[in-house]
């Protein structure tokens, strides 16, 4: 069964800000080795939409896909309209299992993360 695995952001009028998103679904496409599929989708002011991110996994053959909000903090958006909107792009498609994981949220692998953006700017 093909997994796939949709990065959601809240999108920008920026494309440059929506290209970030992009190119890490870019990395994570070319590291992971558990889903079949990575793509991005944006949850408004930009393309791909999460309808049609979802309905592209599908018809590359998934039947298992997670949604996973690219946020830091559980708020309306990670938490009430993605979550709603993935249900409906998976209404189309009854076959497909799918879940809506947390946010990033806090972890241990963030403080990396954030010590060495510090670390940049004092330098």
């Amino acid at each position: 069964m093909k997994k796939a695995l949709i990065l959601v952001d809240h999108g920008s009028v920026f494309d440059a800000a929506n290209e970030q998103l992009a190119a890490l679904a870019d990395l994570l496409r070319k590291r992971n080795h558990e889903f079949d599929i990575v793509r991005h989708a944006h949850m408004e002011l930009a393309r791909p939409t999460i309808g049609e991110s979802f309905d592209e996994c599908v018809s590359e053959g998934a039947l298992d896909i997670t949604v996973h909000p690219y946020f830091l903090a559980p708020g309306r958006h990670s938490t009430t309209d993605i979550p709603r909107m993935v249900e409906a792009a998976a209404a189309r498609h009854p076959e497909v299992r799918y879940r809506v994981t947390e946010p990033l949220g806090i972890h241990e692998s963030l403080l990396d993360i954030v010590l060495e953006r510090a670390r940049d700017r004092c330098d």
